[in-house]
């Protein structure tokens, strides 16, 4: 059986959950309180027809909010009018420059609005890993650390079994590489077998951990392989993502999936304003936590980072302090 540990991080402007199995992250949410409600997974609202676009087979549509537009996919049967007022739900979240995507319910009258939020992290993790304890604390602060860390990291090595991946995300697709290291005194066949089924498995868990989709490339090791049982492992290694469709395999070791977008991506929420000093606000909640016999930590930034982090800081107590003495970039914690 799986050891799946689950983390709550209540932190002063955004919500981390995340959850680990057997020590990797796999699942990594983040709500921030400048998010905007209308947009978030889940959320049910009522849209207005900004205006139809053939060319992509749908419409944007206004959710009172302001731009960017959700977008709502059309069939060939769905006839629409600008102006018409519709109940939606929001299937995937924004991303880069695109506005949420949405499900449409039935038709609505009243101003574009919402009408029942998204869940919040708590429940999202309640859903996912039911009878789990969660916990919190010192320990939640560590883990949506290291899963951030985690989410950034580009890939994973696994000398055991001679696994080195790498991942890239581009506009167009996703790139996934699988490279063997061929471990000594096993067979190369089998060896490589085993690196195709690990690499896989990872792929699974950080694209989850990230929250990308849409098309996936992943370069398999080696030539010549078996297409059914290469396909059955991709299926396996992607089973419990929910819309993941597992393509060809080509004869050159290419496999194909496509998997639905979901949440914001974890890259860009960790690329977003402000991140370097959330990051700084982090370590100084740690330090906080961890050295409770200093009367007094003061965070050291720039004065432009001091103006993102002083509202921040001034929810962790007396204890919290902050200094816009140092250079631009820099933050440093000191005692007193």
């Amino acid at each position: 059986m799986a050891d799946i540990e689950v983390f709550l991080d209540a932190a002063p402007g955004e919500t981390r959950g995340v959850a680990f199995r057997d020590g990797r992250a796999e699942t990594l949410i983040i709500h921030r309180d400048d998010d905007r409600p209308e947009h978030r997974l889940g959320a049910r609202v009522v849209g207005r027809v900004a205006r139809l676009a053939p060319g992509l087979r749908g419409a944007f549509v206004d959710l009172g909010c302001g731009e960017p537009f959700g977008f709502l996919p059309l069939g060939k049967a769905d006839r629409l009018s600008e102006g018409a007022k519709l109940e939606l739900d929001v299937t995937a979240e924004p991303r880069e420059r695109k506005g949420p995507a949405l499900r449409r319910l039935g038709e609505a009258s009243g101003e574009p609005r919402l009408l029942t939020p998204g869940p919040e992290v708590q429940a999202i993790l309640d859903a996912l890993y039911p009878d789990r304890p969660v916990a919190k604390g010192v320990d939640a602060i560590r883990g949506a650390m290291d899963a951030q860390d985690d989410a950034l990291q580009g890939g994973v090595m696994v000398p055991e079994v001679g696994l080195d991946l790498a991942i890239q995300r581009t506009r167009a697709l996703i790139a996934v590489d699988i490279d063997y290291a061929p471990v000594a005194g096993r067979d190369s066949r089998k060896g490589r077998d085993a690196v195709n089924r690990e690499g896989l498995r990872h792929a699974a868990r950080l694209l989850g951990l990230n929250g990308w989709g849409g098309l996936v490339a992943v370069d398999l090791a080696g030539v010549g392989l078996h297409p059914e049982s290469t396909l059955n492992m991709a299926r396996q290694a992607f089973a419990q993502t929910e819309g993941a469709a597992v393509g060809p395999l080509s004869r050159f070791g290419l496999l194909q999936l496509s998997l639905p977008w979901g949440r914001t991506p974890a890259d860009e929420r960790l690329a977003a304003p402000g991140s370097r000093e959330r990051a700084a606000l982090h370590r100084l909640r740690l330090a906080l936590e961890t050295d409770r016999a200093a009367p007094r930590l003061t965070l050291h930034c720039s004065p432009a980072s001091a103006a993102i982090l002083s509202p921040w800081v001034a929810e962790l107590g007396p204890r919290a302090h902050m200094q816009p003495d140092a250079a631009p970039g820099a933050f440093h914690i000191k005692e007193g």
